[in-house]
């Protein structure tokens, strides 16, 4: 991918999953890859891997719903590389899925803090370094379920959260435009990740709907989740050169998952 060597790209959540990926990917591309994630051993192994084999990279650490931690990582990413060239806001949870007269506010909190708080903040504190910068490429890593699919039981706090995303990538672009930065974002469907290790399922299918699917409900794949090099190449292009006339887009990758919900 064109349009990268050289550049500081932050990834937030890339401890694990998509962040992960997208870390590796931008890495290969020629970034230099600031790798935030919430836990220290997991921003640091993939820091590691990407150093191992040739590329640069060093790990951030902080939990991004919380300001004073994200304001010293980012001092940190000031002090270590200078700049900021391209931000993939991507750390995010599916946190508590429950009918909407069982999900408590602390529940809703809980789902939304880290989705939408955290996006506000990486783009509070990472606009100021674009600036700077002169320009550059965000991407805001949504969900299918902020924008075109309503049938996952239980999901309001996260669906809501997630569509928020994509409000907000769209109101940027328009926004910071004149800075020269691009904010697109990438709305994920089904995907091989660890986030299961963040989803809470309260009587969920209390608020299912009597759907029945085809077989496999992805038609590209043939029912196969994505992988998570198949979101991150797909980030790699939004955050490159080659995309420099886009922004304000929100990129579906589902392998047509969301035709069928």
């Amino acid at each position: 991918m064109s349009g990268l060597a050289g550049k500081i790209a932050l990834i937030t959540g890339a401890g694990s999953g998509i962040g992960e990926a997208i870390a590796r990917r931008l890495a290969t591309d020629g970034a230099t890859v600031a790798a935030l994630d919430l836990l220290p051993d997991r921003a640091a192994a993939v820091a590691d891997a990407i150093i191992a084999k040739g590329g640069a990279a060093f790990p951030l650490v902080a939990d991004v719903a919380e300001e004073a931690p994200m304001r010293a990582a980012f001092a940190e990413l000031a002090n270590r590389a200078g700049r900021l060239d391209i931000v993939i806001a991507n750390a995010g949870i599916n946190g508590h899925w429950a009918p909407i007269d069982e999900l408590t506010p602390e529940q809703w909190d809980v789902t939304t803090r880290t989705n939408l708080r955290g996006t506000y903040l990486t783009m509070h504190l990472a606009v100021p370094m674009l600036k700077a910068a002169g320009g550059g490429a965000v991407v805001i890593v949504a969900s299918i379920n902020g924008a075109r699919v309503a049938t996952t039981a239980g999901a309001t706090a996260y669906s809501a959260a997630k569509a928020g995303q994509v409000a907000i990538a769209r109101q940027l672009a328009l926004e910071l435009g004149r800075h020269g930065i691009r904010v697109n974002a990438v709305l994920p469907g089904m995907t091989e990740t660890n986030i299961r290790e963040n989803t809470w399922k309260h009587n969920a299918e209390a608020a299912s709907w009597p759907v029945h699917f085809p077989d496999g409900d992805i038609p590209l794949t043939a029912g196969r989740a994505a992988n998570p090099g198949d979101i991150a190449a797909a980030i790699a292009m939004l955050a490159g050169d080659d995309a420099r006339h886009v922004t304000g887009a929100e990129l579906t990758v589902d392998g047509g998952q969301s035709l069928l919900r």
